[in-house]
């Protein structure tokens, strides 16, 4: 059956279903169907990084605390990430997507791929038999599920593999994505969070399509420029185009959460000394340096801040990046404040030129 449906662009996103999860059952499967979480552990503040769908029906969810999805599920099963075998398994959906077209990776387990190109070549191609192309070629080479959403722009599509999981196959017409959205919370679309959201609705905006129908001059009012933004969005448009060269990283930081609140500051600086090597690490692998280093705070009461300082010349030296650590945080921190969380961070960063050399080389 062909199609008369015109599409001046298709955009396919690919989201793998419970990826870290279903990594796991690879060389697992017994584990497949029973209530499992990929997380840290209940004592050590751990979190969920993925929940089984089992899991899921019992309202356990990603970012919750490990502690509270075992208080809701007291047989869960809790197994940490397998990092080498989940990036394996990334590289290869990668890999089948890449043959499809132009693919923007957006993390280890979901991408846009541009597929403009099909709707040329073949006039009357069944947009439905496309997206299912794709899905069942990746379910085909890794094993693991997947969910994917084609519409015309990138914001479209992404909600859509979102809307039918687990192996959803999600299709917006073109000319349809404003009715798709209209009934979907303003949450659902990209660049709407929890702060811009409750915004709305003390405007008495719910939904995606009372923010596509509202009056332009009451957004301005709350929201300046982007108000119009927003009701575009809302509409479906989004001229965004598929980057396959996302160009080089905006940071690269790393963060430590204690198993109990620490207050002292041998323990603090062998922190910041480890995760400044690692940040250093980063920079050299992509070949990069930084013109800013930051601290992340958090205090036992979950009071959060971060604080930085920059540099006229980049680095990706481990011991000047340490340097700078240490003296933010000894500046920022009150001598025995309990800290929950610490972080270092490099960012403003540029392509290096040449290798630096370690003084003494």
């Amino acid at each position: 059956m062909k199609s008369d449906l015109i599409w001046p662009r298709a955009i396919l996103h690919l989201d793998m279903d419970a990826f870290y999860v279903n990594v796991h059952c690879l060389t697992h499967p017994e584990d497949k169907g029973i209530p499992l979480v990929v997380g840290g552990k209940p004592d050590e503040r751990g979190v969920v990084s993925s929940a089984s769908y089992a899991a899921r029906q019992l309202g356990i969810r990603s970012a919750m605390p490990t502690a509270t999805a075992v208080r809701l599920c007291p047989t869960l099963k809790i197994v940490p990430a397998d990092w080498p075998r989940i990036r394996a398994s990334s590289r290869e959906v990668m890999g089948v997507l890449a043959q499809f077209g132009p693919i923007e990776k957006m993390s280890v387990d979901e991408a846009y791929v541009e597929l403009t190109h099909w709707f040329e070549q073949e006039p009357g191609l069944v947009a439905e038999e496309m997206a299912m192309r794709v899905r069942t070629a990746v379910k085909t080479h890794t094993t693991l599920p997947a969910s994917v959403g084609l519409a015309t722009s990138k914001l479209v599509a992404k909600v859509a593999s979102d809307y039918d999981k687990p192996e959803g196959c999600t299709v917006v017409a073109p000319g349809s994505e404003a009715t798709f959205l209209s009934s979907l919370p303003t949450r659902a679309i990209w660049g709407i969070g929890p702060r811009t959201a409750e915004k709305l609705a003390d405007m008495g905006i719910a939904t995606c399509g009372q923010l596509a129908a509202a009056d332009l001059g009451t957004l301005h009012a709350r929201f300046g420029n982007m108000g119009a933004d927003l009701q575009q969005r809302a509409r479906g448009i989004d001229p965004r185009p598929v980057q396959s060269d996302p160009g080089i990283s905006k940071s690269i930081s790393q963060e430590w959460t204690f198993n109990n609140d620490i207050n002292d500051p041998t323990i603090l600086r062998r922190q910041l000394r480890k995760m400044s090597q690692s940040v250093a690490e980063s920079l050299q692998h992509e070949r990069l340096l930084a013109h800013t280093v930051s601290v992340k705070f958090r205090w036992a009461d979950f009071t959060t801040f971060t604080r930085q300082k920059s540099l006229a010349v980049g680095t990706d030296d481990a011991e000047l990046i340490y340097q700078l650590a240490e003296t933010i945080w000894e500046q920022n921190w009150p001598v025995g404040q309990r800290m929950r969380l610490i972080g270092v961070g490099a960012s403003n960063l540029k392509e290096s030129t040449r290798r630096q050399l370690s003084l003494g080389i």
